[in-house]
């Protein structure tokens, strides 16, 4: 045998084993914004056990910032400037109007695996995927959030007349709901809720607890109510639809099986930020407000109906199946609820 031609031989088949391991790499880039917290856990486990799962093949790049400003992660995944974006439905509610419903005011969820489950049977809904596919995204799992309380200046705001006229930080339907009672809100970015505060553009801030943490609002504040529980936000994690298809099948399996152990990652970290929470008040020297339940029930009455009522009437105006995705929501709460 002509040794030449056989290490020849060898060098080619070497070559192109190599080559067909780069080509059956995949690399993605998510997009979120700020810096690692507990609302983004779910996104570094979830690349964590995808990188795990395919012995490093498919591979996550989490960029917090470097990719995309936050009100435009959705923009950047209709072009596919990037494969994963986390964004939150109060940003842009024109585009994402569907998964609104999660944002109306006093919906009744209690806690965090409640929140899962109402948004992921809502993201199954037909019309909701629809809407999303407008914008080449598919929705992958939510981004759970316990109901929004607030941060103030100066004396609490613990009564709806001294809630009038109060400059809040609140996106989507929780602005609504402020707005109801006389509230001024503004939608700055969680990133900019920090100056907005410091510089007087807004008296409170409307956030869950690790964004309190996060985004250093909780340093400006004197005070924290502890039961008001207007709602939240919807903060889903997509992926661009041509990315998506594209991945092997291998791939793809270890994605969409890595969601369920991401979520539950995620709401075993956030437990654990929530029992700690009252000594941050402690420390921080925070007063705790608890809201009355006669000032609970004037705020639901004058902030929850209305909103229903006005998000099913200009949703379903728009051409979307708005009663029947309250239903999907309240049905699913209901499940949930008992199942607990």
């Amino acid at each position: 045998m002509n040794k030449n031609k056989y290490f020849t031989g060898v060098a080619a088949a070497a070559l192109c084993v190599a080559l067909v391991g780069e080509a059956a790499a995949t690399e993605w880039n998510a997009s979120v914004w700020g810096k690692r917290r507990a609302f983004t856990e779910h996104v570094e486990k979830l690349a964590e056990l995808v990188s795990e799962k395919t012995g490093g093949e498919f591979t996550i790049n989490v960029s917090y910032g470097g990719l995309s400003k936050p009100r435009e992660n959705l923009d950047g995944i209709s072009i596919g400037a990037f494969e994963m974006a986390q964004f939150c439905a109060g940003y842009h509610r024109d585009k994402n109007r569907a998964i609104t419903v999660l944002e109306l005011p006093f919906l009744g969820v209690e806690n965090l695996d409640q929140e899962v489950a109402v948004s992921h049977a809502l993201y199954e809904h037909p019309a909701v995927q629809e809407e999303m596919a407008q914008w080449n995204a598919k929705l992958l799992m939510t981004s759970p959030m316990p109901q929004y309380n607030i941060v103030g200046t100066g004396e609490p705001r613990d009564t709806l007349a001294e809630m009038d006229g109060m400059r809040v930080r609140a996106t989507g339907g929780l602005g609504e709901a402020f707005s109801a009672v006389g509230g001024v809100p503004t939608s700055v970015p969680a990133t900019d809720a920090y100056q907005a505060m410091e510089s007087g553009v807004v008296d409170t801030v409307a956030f869950a607890q690790h964004a309190h943490l996060s985004f250093g609002t909780i340093n400006q504040a004197d005070w924290w109510t502890a039961n008001l529980n207007p709602g939240t936000v919807n903060c889903p994690v997509v992926v661009n639809i041509d990315a998506y298809e594209a991945l092997s099948d291998e791939h793809r399996a270890a994605l969409d099986e890595s969601v369920d152990e991401a979520i539950d990652h995620y709401l075993a970290n956030y437990a654990e930020l929530l029992e700690r929470w009252d000594q941050v008040l402690e420390e921080k020297g925070v007063e705790k407000v608890t809201i009355s339940d006669e000032v609970l029930s004037e705020f639901r009455a004058t902030a929850a109906d209305p909103a229903r009522e006005a998000w099913i009437a200009d949703m379903t105006e728009a051409g979307l199946p708005a009663q029947e995705l309250y239903d999907l929501v309240v049905e699913t709460l209901d499940k949930a609820k008992m199942s607990n």
